[in-house]
């Protein structure tokens, strides 16, 4: 008998933005979905991608660590990754101390960032993972792309050995913000972000390129961390856009990626296969590092997923996924 198309299984994917501590946002709009699922959020899906901040959640994720568990992570150590937790007799000098800092090198230390993941990712490799990942890194000596994968492919042999820490220290490592990590290979990485802040192009190729999934039977959902909006001024000269210059980066890869994803998946013609969950927000009101706003970007998370929970449950949770069995084993 001929398969019935409504009878082809279907592949679901989580695509999981950049942003710093804006992470806060993807992270408690997971939590608020897992509430009201059976299974952990992570078992429904069938490829997580994630970059910087989103590759901390999708490495968490693929390890098992529940949403909540990663929120609280935000929450208890925002304040001491992004170095505002101290007394008001220090604030003004931590102040000065970060911005001389901050123009010979990065902002800030990333110790803190190290200690935080290492209760959580502890020494696990991302071979333990029970989700197929795909986490971008940057590599700046090379000048080439770097990207963590399970061992979803005969061709992926190495990273799965890895240890899940470099990976999401890797990830994260955003210029002026973060020094590059130095992997325990001695391989220098930083911030995904560089070339891939919104990995949904990245995972819709890897999905249908290598490992051969019928693009017209993907579900995405991709998640952001809170897009800033500012008209910019009529054009006159180069400061103007010289200031905006990291949010036009971000956003015209965002558009970029979220077009090569449906150009590939034909969504938008008569068929749609990515959902995209995203807030807007005056420019400068949720910056990368502003850990005064994490109560707030948790509000508007948990508000989201209220209203969206009815669509995602029919086309994302109506069922797990099939179990990921990697081609290679620790």
């Amino acid at each position: 008998m001929n398969e019935r198309p409504e009878d082809r299984p279907v592949y679901r994917i989580l695509s999981l933005d950049g942003g710093g501590i804006r992470g806060v946002f993807p992270a408690a709009f997971l939590a608020r979905l897992q509430e009201h699922l059976e299974h952990p959020i992570a078992s429904y899906f069938d490829l997580i991608a994630g970059t910087s901040t989103g590759g901390i959640i999708a490495i968490g994720l693929g390890l098992g660590v529940s949403a909540g568990d990663i929120l609280n992570l935000y929450e208890e150590w925002g304040p001491a990754i992004f170095d505002q937790q101290h007394g008001p007799a220090r604030t003004w000098l931590r102040q000065r101390w970060r911005s001389a800092r901050h123009l010979f090198g990065t902002k800030y230390s990333s110790n803190n960032l190290r200690s935080a993941l290492a209760g959580v990712l502890q020494d696990r490799r991302l071979g333990d993972s029970c989700n197929r990942l795909l986490i971008p890194a940057w590599n700046p000596t090379l000048e080439r792309v770097y990207i963590y994968k399970t061992a979803h492919n005969p061709r992926l042999e190495s990273d799965y050995k890895q240890l899940a820490i470099d990976a999401a220290m890797a990830t994260a490592a955003a210029p002026t913000f973060l020094k590059p990590h130095l992997t325990r290979d001695f391989v220098e990485l930083v911030d995904g972000g560089v070339w891939a802040n919104n990995p949904i192009g990245a995972a819709t190729v890897e999905a249908v390129g290598m490992l051969g999934w019928p693009a017209d039977r993907l579900k995405i959902l991709s998640i952001g961390t809170i897009t800033d909006v500012k008209a910019l001024p009529k054009w006159r000269g180069k400061l103007p856009m010289a200031t905006s210059l990291t949010r036009l980066f971000m956003a015209g890869q965002s558009h970029s990626a979220i077009g090569t994803a449906k150009i590939l998946t034909g969504d938008g013609h008569g068929h749609r296969a990515i959902w995209r969950i995203d807030q807007i927000a005056p420019e400068g009101r949720y910056t990368l590092d502003n850990v005064s706003r994490i109560a707030e970007m948790k509000s508007r998370a948990v508000a989201e997923a209220r209203e969206q929970l009815p669509e995602l449950r029919r086309h994302f949770f109506d069922r797990p996924a099939a179990a990921f069995r990697p081609v290679y084993s620790l």
